[in-house]
C-alpha cells in the first residue's frame, strides 16, 4: 500500500486548490495536492481558456473583493511570466441585470465605467441589439483558466509542493495526529490539515470527510448543474483569430439578464479555435446529484433557447453553433462563496459560476484559514442556507 504524507493535503487541483497550494507553499508550508485525474481536467470546473473577469455585483462586498483579486492576478502574472487575463471590457444589460444599479456600485468602488443609453451603446457596438441601458467597464477580461491552474501548480511545485495525479479521494478519517486520506484504490495519505476543493465532486464526498455532524448541518445546499455552452462564429471574419499579446479581444464579454433569459458571452479563445463568441444561459443546464453524474450531453431545448437569444441580441454572430460543450456549475442559495473549517478540515466551494475571477484571493483566504493568519469574511462561512 503506497503512502504519502504532508502537513497540509489539498483535495482537488482546480483553480481554488491550485491557488491554495501556491499561497501555502509561499509561506513555507509542506503541501501535497491530490488530484482525481489531472489539474484543470475537462470533468471539473477549471478547464479551458474562457472565463469572465468582471467587476459589477449588486452586492458591493463582492465588487470590492474583485478589486482586491485584481492585485493578486497582477502578482500571479508577474510570477508566472505570462498573461492570464486578456483585456476585453464587458457590457452589462437587461432589465433584471439593472445596469444603473451596478454603475452605482462601481462608482462607489472607484472602478472605471460608463452608463450608456440604448442608442449610445448600439452605435458603439452594432454587433449587439440592446434593449436597456448598458454598463460598460473596460477593466474586464477573459481568464485562461487552464493556463492559470498550470501556472499556479508550476509555481507551487517550484516552492516545494507536491502534486499527485490520478489519486481519487474516497474518504477522510481523523487520527491521533491529524487525518488519514484514503483513495478509491486503497492508497493512503496522512496530514495535519486537509483542504477540500473538489468543485462539483464535493456533494458526493461530504459524507465521507469525517466532518462533525453539527458542521455538516450548517453546510449549505450544493446544487450541481451541467451547463451547456455554444460557440457562434463572428459574421465579420476579421474579428476572429488569436488575440496578440498585449492587445484586447476584438469583442467584449457581456452579461444579459432579462425577464425571459439570463445569459453570458465571451470570446471563446483556444477552446474553439478563436473563431467566435462563447454564449450560454446562466443556470440553464440540468441538475445533477454531483459531478459523478455528468454525461456531457447537450440539452437540445436549451440549444434552441440560446440560438433564439443570439438571433435577437447578437446580430454580429451567425446564429449557428460551430462547437458546443458542457461544463459544471455548483450553486448555493444566495450565490455566496463557501470557505469554512471544522477542526482541521477546510471545505471550499467558490460557488455559482463566479469563482474564477477571485482565484488569487481564494488562495489568500484558504491559506489564511489553514494557518490562522487571515480572517475569512463571515459571508463565506457555512450558515445552513437552503434552496
Amino acid at each position: 500500500m503506497n503512502s504519502e504524507s504532508a502537513k497540509v493535503v489539498i483535495v482537488g487541483a482546480g483553480l481554488a486548490g491550485a491557488a491554495a497550494a501556491w499561497r501555502l507553499a509561499q509561506q513555507g508550508e509542506q503541501v501535497l495536492v491530490l488530484e482525481r485525474t489531472a489539474p484543470a481536467n475537462v470533468q471539473g470546473s477549471s478547464h479551458g481558456s474562457a472565463r469572465i473577469f468582471r467587476y459589477p455585483y449588486v452586492d458591493r462586498f463582492y465588487t470590492h473583493l474583485v478589486v482586491e483579486a485584481r492585485r493578486g492576478w497582477n502578482e500571479l502574472e508577474a510570477a508566472g511570466g505570462r498573461r492570464l487575463i486578456t483585456p476585453s471590457g464587458s457590457l452589462d444589460s437587461g432589465a433584471v441585470r439593472n445596469p444603473r444599479q451596478l454603475a452605482a456600485v462601481l462608482e462607489a468602488e472607484g472602478v472605471e465605467h460608463e452608463l450608456l443609453s440604448t442608442d449610445e451603446a448600439s452605435a458603439r457596438w452594432p454587433q449587439f441589439a440592446f434593449d436597456t441601458e448598458v454598463l460598460w467597464h473596460p477593466g474586464a477580461g477573459v481568464i485562461d483558466a487552464e493556463s492559470t491552474v498550470n501556472t499556479l501548480i508550476r509555481l507551487a511545485e517550484e516552492l516545494g509542493a507536491r502534486v499527485v495525479r490520478n489519486w481519487e479521494v474516497a474518504s477522510v478519517a481523523k487520527t491521533a495526529t491529524g487525518y488519514r486520506i484514503t483513495s478509491s484504490t486503497g492508497e493512503v495519505a496522512d496530514a495535519e490539515q486537509v483542504v477540500v476543493t473538489a468543485g462539483g465532486w464535493l456533494p458526493a464526498l461530504l459524507g465521507d470527510l469525517g466532518l462533525p455532524s453539527a458542521f455538516l448541518a450548517r453546510i449549505p445546499d450544493l446544487q450541481v448543474r451541467q451547463e451547456n455552452a455554444y460557440h457562434f462564429p463572428y459574421r465579420d471574419v476579421a474579428a476572429a483569430g488569436e488575440t496578440p499579446a498585449g492587445e484586447a479581444t476584438t469583442w467584449p464579454t457581456f452579461i444579459y439578464k432579462g425577464a425571459e433569459i439570463k445569459t453570458y458571452g465571451l470570446p471563446g479563445g483556444r477552446d474553439a479555435g478563436f473563431r467566435g463568441q462563447k454564449v450560454a444561459e446562466y443556470n440553464g443546464g440540468k441538475m445533477l446529484p454531483s459531478a459523478r453524474d455528468q454525461d456531457g450531453q447537450i440539452d437540445p431545448v436549451n440549444r434552441e433557447r440560446v440560438i433564439d437569444f443570439v438571433k435577437r441580441f447578437a446580430p454580429g454572430l451567425v446564429p449557428e453553433p460551430y462547437a458546443e460543450t458542457t461544463c459544471l456549475f455548483t450553486n448555493v442559495p444566495g450565490e455566496d462563496i463557501l470557505i469554512d473549517k471544522a477542526d482541521g478540515i477546510t471545505v471550499v466551494s467558490p460557488c455559482s459560476g463566479q469563482g474564477a475571477k477571485f482565484t488569487p484571493l481564494l488562495g489568500d483566504f484558504i491559506s489564511g484559514m489553514v494557518t490562522g493568519a487571515v480572517t475569512v469574511p463571515e459571508q463565506f462561512r457555512a450558515r445552513g442556507q437552503r434552496f
